[in-house]
């Protein structure tokens, strides 16, 4: 078969609805066919039509998910003539097509190909944007090719406009394929520039039609040399690939930044995206214009090709991508989506994972085509006036519309923070908080397999993309500088960075064990510099590239970073010693757009630290006597509590109202913000 996915077992007694819900998510989970919001389909039912809604995915798409219309009204429109202006032509149609819905109250939007849907003469139609296909589809010498593989059983649309124009000429085509073939119906259209059209009455003969299809093709690609597309690739050093993702990726958050947050940028390095921009050929190829709409859609319809410079200081690279950018939007009128550095990779942007990773997604499906069409031949461009047709057409302003999503409103929307020590209570909590209020949060954590699961499930909470679980050990400067690698290359930066991970050994200074000492010095002390270290040449690279950005740093401290604390020496004086950092950190990094500060909790109780039954707190301070007559847990618990005006514990939320105050403020750093019920009042 064309596809591995799982064929959906279908019955006799389905419904045409249920038939066409089942085709549509085989072929639309299937990235070789559709990707992003591309393809439609539909099915027929005597004088009704339900063909797939604008918004949906095909690969997750309900009943509901499709748009019930009136089949006499939509044949109407193929004698329509609306006038040889384009733009007016296209809202006469629209609001025609509008009209021919059974039930205008649902407020649906029908896929724009609904008439071509209808002419078709068969039962279900399937329309897909299959790679291998637009291969031959946008290749200067497909046309030629597709006649010679698969003669008269497939129909050859040339490239016109979407919507009614398209409709009216695969039914004049179609009638011509009739007289000339005695045929009624193809085994598929193919569109160039476009797609595959595939109609059947029973769903098996439609998969049947596919595969038909995309064997030949195949057997026909496969059997062509193989080698570099686009020419002899070159990549950079690996180490000075490293710096310039580190420098690129964050100039571009901040660069390509509308007025509010800045972007979210992916990186992406594979085989495919460096044939492209490692290939001698690359540029000249990835430049000469876009392929298929979906490109322009999400993509813009063309990259920025940028040269990257070895050893080059970051000042002047963000010199020469401001100028870069600022080019690019004067003839497109818009900015780069895609970005290409040549012999580095790829750079997309969006205003949240799922539109930068869209980009990605299709920009190297438009790779992997252009890369067949030049194995078959000479890429064929879609022409000037197709392109701009498809830069303004409101179908697609509509599409771009809906890709986007609907933004939230929460106090984090936008940013991007790391979190340390994340795969667990006070931490994960604060993640947890952080995603909730719209935040992409890095889970950061020795615990690597832990932050991983604790990514996972947000993700599934809020969002593909939304989280991403990384190991890191904080007293190890190549670690940090890994996990923060990696942030980049997934986000493209970050805004905030939550210096939370930290531990406790509890003893006497008459007795605790110099190891222990040192331990909780290097995780709460040394580790909070190292953090701060490895983090903040990011922050000022988008500081530089936007001058009014400024970023936070945040360390989760402890009222003992206030006061000292009986028999717990070791983690006071490290809580002491991080507000000196701060305050000292907040000096330098200011220049920088940088807000460095301190929140200083009470006790956590209801968290592991304090109530993990073999390790915590509450275990320690037993078991070592600090607390005068205590028998139980429950009476030491009680004794900490008794000291807090408030009467209860810190918890996660209260901590949460001075983070983001702290993100909210543009006139405090240096800070220690307690919040601690009243048990430590500042003076």
């Amino acid at each position: 078969m064309a596809s591995a996915i799982q064929w959906p077992g279908f019955k006799p007694t389905d419904a045409p609805l249920d038939v066409i819900v089942g085709l549509s998510r085989y072929y639309g989970s299937d990235p070789d066919f559709v990707l992003a919001g591309g393809g439609n389909t539909s099915c027929k039912a005597g004088q009704r039509l339900w063909v797939k809604g604008s918004g949906y995915a095909l690969a997750s798409i309900v009943p509901d998910g499709f748009v019930e219309m009136h089949r006499p009204a939509l044949n109407d429109l193929l004698s329509a003539d609306f006038g040889p202006d384009r733009n007016a032509r296209e809202e006469k149609f629209k609001a025609a097509v509008m009209a021919a819905r059974v039930h205008p109250e649902k407020n649906q939007r029908p896929s724009v190909e609904v008439v071509l849907h209808h002419l078709m003469p068969r039962t279900y139609v399937v329309h897909s944007h299959c790679t291998l296909v637009n291969m031959f589809t946008c290749c200067k010498q497909g046309r030629q090719i597709i006649q010679d593989v698969l003669g008269d059983t497939v129909l050859w649309i040339p490239d016109v406009d979407p919507g009614l124009i398209l409709a009216q000429t695969i039914q004049r085509m179609l009638n011509d394929y009739r007289q000339r073939t005695g045929k009624d119906c193809p085994r598929a259209i193919i569109m160039q520039n476009h797609g595959l059209i595939v109609a059947g009455d029973t769903p098996e003969d439609v998969r049947s039609d596919t595969d038909f299809v995309v064997s030949m093709l195949r057997r026909h690609m496969d059997s062509l040399p193989a080698g570099d597309p686009f020419g002899p690739v070159r990549r950079l050093d690996p180490v000075e690939a490293r710096r310039q993702i580190n420098q690129i990726g964050p100039a571009l958050r901040a660069l390509l930044a509308g007025e509010e947050a800045l972007k979210l940028v992916r990186f992406d390095d594979s085989a495919e995206v460096m044939q492209l921009v490692g290939g001698e050929n690359g540029q000249a190829v990835a430049l000469g214009g876009p392929l298929m709409p979906d490109q322009i859609v999400y993509c813009k319809a063309l990259p920025l090709w940028f040269e990257p410079r070895a050893d080059e200081p970051v000042e002047g690279l963000i010199a020469r991508l401001r100028s870069a950018i600022a080019d690019y939007r004067q003839k497109a009128k818009y900015p780069p989506q895609v970005v290409l550095v040549e012999g580095l990779g790829m750079f997309t942007a969006g205003d949240d994972f799922s539109a930068a990773d869209t980009a990605r997604i299709v920009y190297i499906d438009a790779i992997k085509v252009m890369a067949g069409a030049v194995r078959l031949g000479e890429v064929n461009y879609m022409p000037p006036s197709q392109r701009e047709f498809f830069e303004n057409w409101e179908v697609e302003q509509y599409r771009r519309k809906i890709a986007r999503g609907n933004a939230g409103a929460g106090r984090a929307q936008g940013r991007i923070a790391i979190v340390t020590g994340a795969a667990q209570g006070f931490g994960l909590e604060i993640a947890q908080d952080l995603a909730r209020e719209g935040a992409h949060v890095v889970l950061a954590d020795m615990n690597a397999r832990g932050a991983a699961q604790a990514a996972a499930e947000l993700a599934a909470r809020h969002g593909a993309g939304k989280a991403l679980g990384l190991a890191i050990n904080v007293t190890d400067g190549a670690s940090v500088e890994e996990a923060i690698h990696q942030t980049i290359r997934a986000y493209g930066g970050f805004d905030l960075v939550v210096s939370n991970a930290g531990v406790l050994r509890a003893g006497s200074v008459k007795t605790l064990a110099e190891k222990d000492f040192d331990f909780v010095t290097a995780v709460n002390y040394k580790g909070y510099f190292v953090v701060v270290q490895k983090a903040a040449p990011i922050l000022a690279t988008q500081h530089a590239a936007r001058p009014d950005y400024w970023s936070d740093i945040i360390q989760i401290n402890s009222k003992s970073g206030l006061q000292g604390s009986n028999r717990n020496g070791a983690y006071a004086g490290s809580k002491f010693g991080g507000i000196g950092l701060t305050q000292s950190f907040a000096l330098e990094l200011v220049e920088d757009g940088i807000k460095v500060n301190s929140i200083c909790p009470g006790n956590f109780f209801d968290g592991p630290l304090w109530s993990d039954p073999k390790t915590g707190l509450f275990v320690q301070y037993l078991e070592s006597g600090k607390v005068p007559g205590a028998k139980t847990l429950e009476d030491v618990k009680k004794f900490y509590e008794a000291k807090v005006p408030m009467g209860r514990g810190c918890r996660t939320a209260d901590v949460m109202k001075a983070v983001y105050y702290l993100m909210d403020q543009k006139y405090e750093t240096g800070q220690a913000v307690p919040v601690t019920g009243g048990q430590v009042m500042l003076a």
